[in-house]
């Protein structure tokens, strides 16, 4: 099988534990497109629609829930240097772009975002057990391949110029967004400009999409591709509900703005 010669022989908790990543991830993505969002950023209480109920669930400060929302996969990526010691370069290379990446989200949250409401509890556990979970099998399945033979086809050096290029756009459209955010009380949304935004209306998940391809490459098992293709899927449907989002607020919204791949989709 010619996928072979870039991953790991996979084991069979490694096949399931992928086939499951990817089926909840690629659900998620498909939900989004058919309108059934998570409830946060844009899609917090849309309008009229949100019910008694879900008006009196738990709810958050966006700063905090998304501060705590990342910190449990930062903790993940931090804490297996030290439970996976004295492994080989691929593992470490692993474990130190999944550190500075949720760092870097956390970072963010806490000091460069800037936020106009609040997420609910459930919404916020539902991302957070996502990001932790994933982000301890991909170390733990990473575990799993020591002593086993290399992939014929090494992707460790694209990998990291993948992450390189991901964690640095994601961040400069991140810088975008809050600048574009008015200070004081109406934190209102506009139509960003800049960088990508030209082009398409989430260049930030485009890039963070990049980001975990670069875990993948880095890592090379089937669970790391698999957790790949199913954010690619996730961000893919969310960056299409957003899109959607900008159409129905702004008249002036550029047609020709995609959702997250330029010229494409």
């Amino acid at each position: 099988m010619a996928l072979m010669k870039f991953l790991f022989p996979p084991s069979l908790f490694v096949t399931a534990t992928s086939l499951a990543s990817f089926t909840l991830m690629a659900s998620s993505g498909l939900s989004e497109l058919r309108g059934k969002n998570l409830e946060y950023s844009k899609f917090f209480n849309i309008g009229s629609k949100a019910s008694d109920v879900e008006k009196s669930k738990l709810k958050l400060p966006s700063r905090i829930a998304m501060a705590t929302l990342y910190t449990p996969a930062f903790l993940a990526g931090v804490s297996s240097f030290a439970i996976f010691p004295d492994e080989n370069l691929r593992f470490l290379l692993l474990k130190s772009t999944i550190s500075i990446h949720f760092f870097k989200r956390v970072l963010e949250s806490c000091f460069l975002h800037k936020y106009s409401g609040e997420m609910g509890l459930d919404t916020m556990t539902v991302i957070l057990s996502s990001y932790f979970i994933s982000s301890a099998l991909v170390i733990f399945n990473q575990h799993l391949t020591v002593g086993l033979p290399e992939p014929p086809i090494d992707l460790t050096n694209p990998g990291i110029l993948l992450f390189s290029i991901g964690i640095i756009g994601n961040f400069y459209h991140h810088y975008l967004l809050s600048k574009l955010r008015s200070q004081g009380p109406n934190k209102e949304y506009k139509i960003p400009k800049g960088g990508l935004f030209g082009f398409v209306i989430c260049p930030h998940y485009l890039f963070e999409v990049l980001v975990f391809w670069g875990f993948a490459f880095i890592s090379q098992t089937l669970f790391s591709f698999a957790y790949a293709m199913g954010t690619t899927f996730y961000l893919l449907g969310r960056s299409s509900a957003t899109r959607k989002w900008y159409l129905s607020k702004f008249e002036d919204f550029p047609m020709n703005v995609k959702a997250m791949i330029p010229f494409l989709f």
